[in-house]
Protein backbone atom coordinates (compact mmCIF):
# COMPACT_ATOMS: atom_id res chain seq x y z
CA UNK A 1 0.00 0.00 0.00
CA UNK A 2 1.45 3.13 -0.60
CA UNK A 3 2.29 6.09 1.81
CA UNK A 4 0.57 9.22 2.88
CA UNK A 5 1.83 12.52 2.38
CA UNK A 6 1.11 15.73 3.75
CA UNK A 7 2.09 19.20 1.84
CA UNK A 8 1.96 22.52 1.60
CA UNK A 9 1.81 24.52 -1.58
CA UNK A 10 2.43 28.52 -1.45
CA UNK A 11 0.28 30.52 -3.77
CA UNK A 12 1.21 33.82 -5.54
CA UNK A 13 0.10 36.10 -2.66
CA UNK A 14 1.99 34.46 -0.41
CA UNK A 15 -0.84 32.27 1.18
CA UNK A 16 0.53 28.43 2.07
CA UNK A 17 -2.16 25.83 1.44
CA UNK A 18 -1.56 22.51 3.47
CA UNK A 19 -3.26 19.24 2.24
CA UNK A 20 -2.32 15.11 2.48
CA UNK A 21 -2.28 12.58 -0.35
CA UNK A 22 -1.32 9.47 -1.96
CA UNK A 23 0.22 11.10 -4.56
CA UNK A 24 2.01 14.63 -3.98
CA UNK A 25 2.62 15.13 -7.98
CA UNK A 26 -1.01 13.99 -9.05
CA UNK A 27 -2.69 16.61 -6.19
CA UNK A 28 0.05 19.35 -7.21
CA UNK A 29 -1.69 18.60 -10.68
CA UNK A 30 -4.98 18.54 -10.35
CA UNK A 31 -4.38 21.73 -8.19
CA UNK A 32 -2.88 23.71 -10.77
CA UNK A 33 -5.13 22.91 -13.34
CA UNK A 34 -8.24 23.68 -11.34
CA UNK A 35 -10.27 21.49 -12.19
CA UNK A 36 -10.55 18.85 -9.52
CA UNK A 37 -8.17 21.24 -7.06
CA UNK A 38 -9.55 22.41 -3.95
CA UNK A 39 -11.69 25.82 -4.15
CA UNK A 40 -9.36 27.89 -2.12
CA UNK A 41 -6.30 27.98 -4.66
CA UNK A 42 -8.59 29.08 -7.44
CA UNK A 43 -7.27 32.03 -9.04
CA UNK A 44 -4.26 32.20 -6.30
CA UNK A 45 -1.66 30.51 -8.95
CA UNK A 46 0.49 29.95 -9.78
CA UNK A 47 1.32 27.60 -7.15
CA UNK A 48 4.80 26.27 -6.16
CA UNK A 49 5.13 22.67 -3.94
CA UNK A 50 7.33 23.88 -1.17
CA UNK A 51 7.07 20.99 1.50
CA UNK A 52 6.27 17.19 1.46
CA UNK A 53 6.24 15.04 4.39
CA UNK A 54 5.27 11.14 3.97
CA UNK A 55 3.69 9.36 7.31
CA UNK A 56 2.29 6.10 7.95
CA UNK A 57 -0.84 6.12 7.32
CA UNK A 58 -3.98 8.15 6.39
CA UNK A 59 -5.14 8.31 10.02
CA UNK A 60 -1.64 10.37 10.90
CA UNK A 61 -1.75 11.88 7.66
CA UNK A 62 -5.08 13.79 8.63
CA UNK A 63 -4.04 14.54 12.11
CA UNK A 64 -0.90 16.20 11.35
CA UNK A 65 -2.48 18.15 8.41
CA UNK A 66 -5.12 19.54 11.28
CA UNK A 67 -1.71 20.15 13.54
CA UNK A 68 -0.18 22.25 10.86
CA UNK A 69 -3.43 24.10 9.48
CA UNK A 70 -3.73 25.53 12.63
CA UNK A 71 -0.16 26.80 12.94
CA UNK A 72 0.08 30.55 12.42
CA UNK A 73 1.47 31.57 8.93
CA UNK A 74 4.93 33.10 10.81
CA UNK A 75 4.96 28.97 12.85
CA UNK A 76 4.24 27.72 8.85
CA UNK A 77 7.27 29.67 7.61
CA UNK A 78 9.32 28.83 10.51
CA UNK A 79 8.35 24.96 9.69
CA UNK A 80 9.83 25.36 6.13
CA UNK A 81 12.69 27.28 7.11
CA UNK A 82 13.77 24.31 9.51
CA UNK A 83 12.22 21.12 8.99
CA UNK A 84 13.38 19.92 12.73
CA UNK A 85 10.54 21.55 14.25
CA UNK A 86 7.92 19.15 12.46
CA UNK A 87 9.48 16.26 15.30
CA UNK A 88 7.81 18.03 18.06
CA UNK A 89 4.35 17.93 15.87
CA UNK A 90 4.85 14.40 15.17
CA UNK A 91 4.89 13.52 19.26
CA UNK A 92 1.81 15.07 19.34
CA UNK A 93 0.59 11.97 17.00
CA UNK A 94 3.04 9.03 18.30
CA UNK A 95 5.69 9.27 20.68
CA UNK A 96 8.50 7.72 19.06
CA UNK A 97 6.24 8.55 15.18
CA UNK A 98 9.36 10.46 12.28
CA UNK A 99 8.46 11.24 8.85
CA UNK A 100 10.28 11.60 5.88
CA UNK A 101 10.50 15.39 4.86
CA UNK A 102 11.18 16.72 1.10
CA UNK A 103 11.11 19.98 0.12
CA UNK A 104 10.76 21.80 -3.18
CA UNK A 105 12.34 25.06 -4.03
Amino acid sequence: MAGWFIYMLRCADGSLYTGITVDVERRFSEHCDGNRGAKYLRGRGPLQLVFQCAVTDRSRATRLEMIIKQLTKQEKEALLLNHALLEPLLQRLDPGDTATIKTER
